[in-house]
């Protein structure tokens, strides 16, 4: 009985591991592999452990004990394996982060073993503020710097769920760098189609410029941040706004061709894909082609575009990473300074839990884009 029962835990880790490594298949919910991307670190000691007791108990040695041991040795392999990739990762990444954006020094290294077990950042200051009809502002004053340059998040959820208060800990992390935050709500889909959302985005960017006195923020000095369907539309705002004080756009793992995200999606897919798009931009590319184009940030690419910081997982089954790899090859050709940094392991929410492999290297590259934008 304790033979099959460490056997089956390894088999389930190993399994779990497989998720940082492989796109998972529709049926699968893609929750799972947040978790291996995010936290299989910090479980990878369970199938360890698992082959070791296996070998150990008498009651489970002979042929469920090589089994086990193998399956616990290859679960424990699987989820270790992002921190070795992200530690080679990190080696190159201040020498990309310098070619593109300009040379920045942010304190650390881009991924250290250490950091995976830190304390995250204790909660900074906060007010909330009506900005435009019934839409919402959280509002976190840059600490130990005025007037500071702000960020502007814009939250994730397919554009029909999701709130501005999804992860505020990356608030925290932000002021605590000196730099201002307004974490923005906007309208959802159904009940509000593009370009609803670019009108909340612009409706926020004027408060934060009416409002930049009092609260010390330099009203010259805005960057555009969004997680997957909130990086669709910092990218569409970045590039579509022609705002000088946009300093930059930060994308991660976001859908930047709505045409593209049309052609790949299916009804049965993890987000029903179709009815999604039809949902935020009313209709299909046929019968709404100018809100797909409008809300393609790689349609809307000029020589005067923002810089832009892409930060996109492999094996990301919601938003393909191609989507990134495109629209920083028309950056590139363009003349803005960009770079897409992939982790091979990560899917999405990659920075989830920001002391894992992809949290840590996603936070440097952000700092060090911060700085070298907002000089």
């Amino acid at each position: 009985m304790i033979a099959k029962f460490l056997f089956g835990i390894a088999v389930a880790f190993a399994a779990l591991g497989l998720l940082t490594v492989f796109r998972i298949p529709d049926w699968i919910d893609w929750k799972l592999t947040v978790v291996a991307c995010s936290f299989g670190y910090a479980l990878a000691a369970v199938p360890l452990a698992a082959a070791l007791l296996a070998w150990c108990l008498p009651a489970s040695r002979g042929g469920m004990a090589v089994a086990t041991g193998i399956a616990g040795l290859l679960g424990f392999g699987l989820l270790a394996q992002p921190c070795v990739q992200a530690w080679l990762i990190g080696r190159d990444l201040p020498r990309k982060l310098e070619l593109s954006f300009g040379r920045e020094s942010p304190e650390g290294a881009p991924f250290t073993f250490g950091g995976l077990f830190r304390a995250w950042p204790h909660p900074a200051p906060r007010t909330t503020w009506t900005y435009s009809g019934s839409q919402q502002l959280d509002f976190y004053p840059a600490i130990g710097r005025s007037p500071a340059p702000c960020v502007i998040v814009i939250h994730g959820g397919g554009w029909d769920t999701g709130d501005r208060r999804q992860l505020p800990h990356f608030n925290y992390w932000l002021a605590r760098k000196g730099y201002a935050v307004a974490d923005i709500s906007y309208r959802l889909a159904p009940g509000a189609v593009w370009p609803a959302q670019r009108e909340d985005v612009a409706a926020a960017i004027a408060f934060v410029k009416l409002n930049a006195s009092s609260w010390g923020v330099d009203a010259s000095r805005l960057v555009l941040f969004g997680r997957s369907a909130g990086g669709q539309i910092a990218e569409a705002c970045g590039y579509g706004l022609h705002d000088p004080a946009l300093r930059g756009v930060v994308a991660l793992y976001a859908p930047s061709d709505m045409r593209f995200a049309w052609s790949l999606g299916r009804p049965d897919d993890a987000l029903n894909s179709p009815q999604l798009l039809r949902n935020f931009l009313g209709g299909t590319p046929e019968t709404a082609g100018p809100a797909y184009d409008s809300a393609s940030g790689l349609f809307l690419v000029t020589a005067h575009s923002p810089p832009t910081l892409m930060v996109h997982g492999t094996i990301d089954t919601l938003v393909w990473q191609r989507h990134s790899i495109r629209l920083a090859e028309r950056l590139t050709e363009s003349g803005v300074p960009n770079l897409m940094v992939s982790m091979p392991w990560a899917t999405h929410a990659l920075e989830l839990n920001e002391d894992s492999p992809s949290g840590q290297l996603t936070m440097y590259a952000l700092e060090w884009f911060l700085a070298a934008v907002c000089r």
